[in-house]
Formats: structure tokens, sequence, C-alpha cells
């Protein structure tokens, strides 16, 4: 599970660049993700050995200091709530402003990591003076950085990545299948827990002071006990639509991040919207097992098409992950919940299947016999062998001639002879490509 880093801060004082510095190559993978769309809000970040999910908290419109402070405010509400560790950042050239302090006051109150980065510094001989102003918040020493010209980073993520979780702890807990519950807000996710938890009556505990303070429910179904992720809670003051949407999909990565199958809810009333698409968008992204599930079905007024038109539909505006498995349900009436853990039960098995190598290489040959390998040049690419290297996504490393010839659309054929033969349904396949001279095969 990777730890979340928020970052939090007025406008102009350089989130963007920070965020953009931080994040590297990695934002082109979100940018060409299918459905994630919209402005970057996360990345992935890397330092030492230490992997992290970065969100840019941003979209302050500076209209007038009480806007500013009021939407501050709420940047460090959705800090507090999804981060693990909070990067205030503040600007050396403008100084210690009066929105910085009231905010520090939040952060200091939510009792979480915070990392003090003063930017804009370009010269830490002479600006020292206006970076020591920055004690005076009272959050721990201020870091020194130059988002622009990245001084300074070494020093900050060496405190940022100080404050992760070690590894050893919580194990036995990992062992609960984590389930995360997102979608638009209003699309019934709180009522599904409620659901679950009321209907069966099986409520083991409310988890609360989890990392991101979010109420984590434990229910036990028919025996076994998982772990449900509600991303509802928070419900926004400005009722500003792209602000709305903003904070909500942050809200979404980090539940998506503890995750272990995503079950993207969808309002039977209004289909796959834009932001449906971003949301399933991320999940797929970074490899969980989605089952895409269909609420306030019982108020659909229907024929003996309308599973099959809506299924259309979905499959259609999701493309990408025709994978993901799909159930209709009322989360109010309890409808098909029994046949929604059987469908989470199911993936979270694919999730984990391993295939042995010559089983799945006497797949890949009949594939090949089948449909030759894509040539360019006289140059026809050769795929020597494949193995399965991981799970959770099942992921596989395919050993080729010429990596330029393994093109996109061939990949995507070999995935579905595989998925024919072996299923994983319900959870994203990854494939990485790998060089092998002709000579060094046996």
């Amino acid at each position: 599970m990777k730890p979340v880093v928020a970052v939090v801060g007025r406008p102009n004082v350089g989130k963007s660049t920070l965020f953009n510095a931080l994040s590297g190559e990695t934002r082109a993978i979100v940018e060409n993700t299918p459905g994630v769309t919209r402005d970057r809000i996360y990345a992935t970040a890397t330092w030492l050995n230490h992997t992290f999910t970065l969100i840019d908290t941003g979209g302050i419109e500076p209209e007038s200091n009480d806007v500013i402070l009021s939407q501050m405010r709420d940047q460090a509400e959705i800090a507090i709530q999804t981060a693990d560790v909070i990067v205030f950042l503040t600007d050396a050239r403008q100084g210690l402003q009066d929105a910085d302090t009231q905010v520090a006051e939040m952060l200091r109150k939510s009792r979480k990591p915070v990392v003090l980065v003063v930017n804009k510094v370009d010269s830490f001989q002479n600006q020292m003076d206006d970076v020591y102003e920055f004690y005076n918040l009272g959050i721990g020493d201020p870091i020194p950085v130059s988002a622009v010209s990245k001084t300074g980073f070494g020093d900050m993520l060496d405190r940022i990545v100080s404050y992760f979780p070690k590894e050893t702890e919580g194990e036995e807990e990992d062992e609960i299948p984590k389930i995360a519950i997102v979608g638009k807000p209003n699309v019934g996710k709180s009522s599904l827990v409620n659901k679950i938890a009321g209907e069966n009556r099986v409520i083991v505990s409310e988890i609360a002071g989890t990392t991101r303070d979010a109420v984590d429910t434990k229910v036990v179904y028919q025996g076994r006990e998982y772990t449900l992720i509600d991303t509802a809670g928070l419900r926004r003051k400005n009722k500003i639509k792209e602000e709305i949407e903003r904070f909500s999909i942050i809200r979404a990565v980090a539940a998506v991040e503890r995750a272990d199958i995503v079950l993207m809810m969808i309002d039977a009333d209004e289909g796959v919207t834009e932001q449906d698409a971003h949301i399933a968008g991320i999940a797929h992204e970074r490899g969980k097992g989605v089952i895409i599930v269909v609420n306030k079905w019982d108020k659909v007024e229907k024929d003996d098409k309308t599973i099959y038109r809506f299924t259309e539909s979905v499959r259609e505006k999701l493309s990408y992950m025709s994978y993901a498995e799909i159930v209709f349900i009322s989360a109010l009436t309890g409808q098909r919940i029994g046949r929604l853990f059987e469908l989470i039960d199911m993936v979270l098995a694919n999730q984990s299947l391993r295939v042995q190598t010559g089983v799945l290489n006497e797949i890949i040959t009949e594939a090949v016999v089948m449909q030759q390998p894509p040539s360019d040049k006289g140059r026809r690419l050769k795929i020597f062998y494949v193995t399965q290297v991981g799970v959770k996504p099942p992921t596989f490393v395919v050993f080729v001639n010429d990596k330029e010839l393994m093109h996109f659309s061939y990949t995507r054929y070999l995935e579905n002879k595989i998925r024919e033969a072996f299923g994983f349904r319900g959870t994203p396949l990854r494939f990485l490509i790998r060089e092998r001279k002709e000579k060094d095969q046996v």
C-alpha cells in the first residue's frame, strides 16, 4: 500500500511546479491512461526505495483574500482526511501571510505529520532570514527549496519519507481484503456499507484512526472478513461543481491506493458519467480488481432488453476495462448483495492467480500460430517465451527479439488469449516487454 502525500498552499507558491518536479516522467502514465483525461491531480513519485502517491490539492482561484483562505481551509481538510503526510508549501519571496498562519493552525490540530517547505529560495546563503520567519508557524523546521531548480529536494524528501509507516506494522491486518467503494457523491456508497453491515448484523468493529482518519467498516459475510473503505464522508461547503469533482476524485485516489478491489458505483438513472470514467481509469491504472456496481436498479423501468442495453453502454464507455464484472443492485433493498460478494471473492482469487510457465507458453505458442506476429521492413517479431512474475495484478514478462515490433494491438491479442484460457475475470493484467538477442536463446 503506497503512502499518500498531499501538497497544500496558497496560490502562486509553486505547488504545480513542485508536483511536476517530483512526479517527473510518471505523470505521462496518468495522462495516457484511458478515462483519465482531466487535469493532473495525482502521480506516482519515488525517493530512494520509497514509492508514494503525490496529490496536488490545487484549485484555488484568487478572487479575494476571503475566498483564498476558505479554499485553503478546504484543501487542508482534504489533505488531513486523505494523506499520510502533508507538505505545506510557502513562498520565501512573499513572506509569511495571514492565510499561512490560519492553515498552519488547522494542520497542527490534525495531528498529521506536516512537512513545512519554503519555496523560491534561489540562494541558500542570502535568503535564510526569509526562511527563518516561517518558524513562527509553529509546525516544525522550515525546509528551503527551489521547485524550479530542484534544489533542497533531498532534505525535503528525506523528511517526507521519515513519516511513512514501517512495512512490518499491521501485516496481519493486510490479510483482510480491502474493498474501496468509489463513485460520485449521492450514488449510494454509504447506503451500501450500511446495508451490508446492518443486514448481516456482522460489524466486528469500526476502525477509527486509520492513517487517513476515514472510518473503515470491518464486516463478516458468510464467514469471511472484509474491510470496506467508504469514500463518502466529506461534504463540500462550496458548491462549485469542479471543486466538488476534484475533491471527490482526490478521496477516490487515496481509497483506491489502499484497496485490493474497487467497487465502482454507478447510478442506474445516469449511466456512466465522465467523472465515473475518470475514477474507473484511476483503478485501472493502479492495477486494482474492479467490479462495476450499478445501484438503484430497483427504480429503473425494465423490459427484457434493459440489462443488455445498459451493459453495452457501460462496456462502450469503459472499453479499456472489459475485464471488469458488472452487477446490478439496490443498496436500499439489498437486492443482489449476495451476488456482489460472490464476485468480490472471485476477483480476489483471480488477482492472486498464478499460471505455470509451461502451460502459459503452450497458450502463447498456439496464439502465435493462429495470428502471425507483426513485422516491419522485413523483420518479424519473435516471441521467445512468457513468464508470470507477479500478482495483484497478475504481471507477465514477454521476451521478444525486438520491443519496437511488439505493437499494442498484438499485446492485447495475447492478453485476450490468456484470458480465454485462464479467466482472470475482474482484474487487469500487466505486460512487461523485454528484448533478448536470438543467440541468447537455448
